[in-house]
Order: C-alpha cells, then sequence, then structure tokens
C-alpha cells in the first residue's frame, strides 16, 4: 500500500472514532440533562426543573399558568421518571425514555435542556403527545 493511500485510510479511521466518540459523549450529556431534570422534579425543586427547561418551554409553561415556573411547573404534576432505560441523539435533539416518562431535549450552548416531559408515545408514526412542551 502507498504512503498516501495508507495515510488516507488512516484519516477515515481516526474520523470515524472520533465520530464513534462524540456519539457516545452527546448521549451521556442528553442522558444526564435529562436525569438531573427527572431528579430535581422528585425531589421537588421546580426551581432547578425549570432551570433545566429549554427557554421556550419554560416560557410556555409561564405563559399558560400566568405565573413563575416553579409552581406551574409543580401544578403539571408530571408522572415520576424512574430510571433511564435509553437515549436516541438526532442532530440537536434527544430523546430520553425513562421507566415512567419519556423526555425530550435540545443541545444548547450551555449544554442539554429539556423540550417536553410527560410524553405519551400514541399510534405508530404519530408524534408523542406531551403535558409540558415548548412553543
Amino acid at each position: 500500500m502507498s504512503t498516501p493511500l495508507r495515510a488516507t485510510g488512516v484519516l477515515l479511521v481516526a474520523a470515524f472514532l472520533c465520530g464513534c466518540g462524540a456519539s457516545a459523549a452527546r448521549e451521556d450529556g442528553a442522558s444526564a440533562a435529562g436525569r438531573r431534570f427527572a431528579a430535581a422534579l422528585a425531589a421537588g425543586d421546580y426551581r432547578a426543573g425549570c432551570e433545566l427547561l429549554a427557554p421556550a418551554t419554560r416560557d410556555e409553561v409561564e405563559e399558560d399558568a400566568k405565573g413563575p415556573c416553579g409552581p406551574a411547573l409543580r401544578d403539571l404534576d408530571l408522572p415520576p421518571a424512574g430510571p433511564a432505560r435509553g437515549v436516541d441523539v438526532y442532530g440537536r435533539g434527544a430523546l430520553l425514555r425513562m421507566a415512567g416518562d419519556t423526555l425530550f431535549l435540545s443541545q444548547f450552548d450551555s449544554g442539554w435542556l429539556v423540550t417536553a416531559a410527560g410524553c405519551v408515545p400514541q399510534a405508530q408514526d404519530e408524534p408523542y403527545r406531551c403535558s409540558l412542551k415548548g412553543g
């Protein structure tokens, strides 16, 4: 094998391996953010839960409740999430399946934030129905 071909092969393998590592890190980041959100709600720390919401989601929660996010989030009475069961990351979005809930997250410059929670799957090829969602 000539040196240029060998170098190209090494670069392709390196690019592939770096892509896999980034994917695992992104999955871990999305999963950790979702677990922090679920833990905040389980502890009754709705202020911390609000800080983990995407801006549009937080705005919608406050607008719908005509009041601050913390009490509004408490009043949504989201289901206990339980342990994480799996995460799928697509670009800057993620779906985190937990034992008692499904969360949607988006990646922002500040990290992963929850865009929807209290989500229930519908019929095949239908969108999830979510109690908490952004505009």
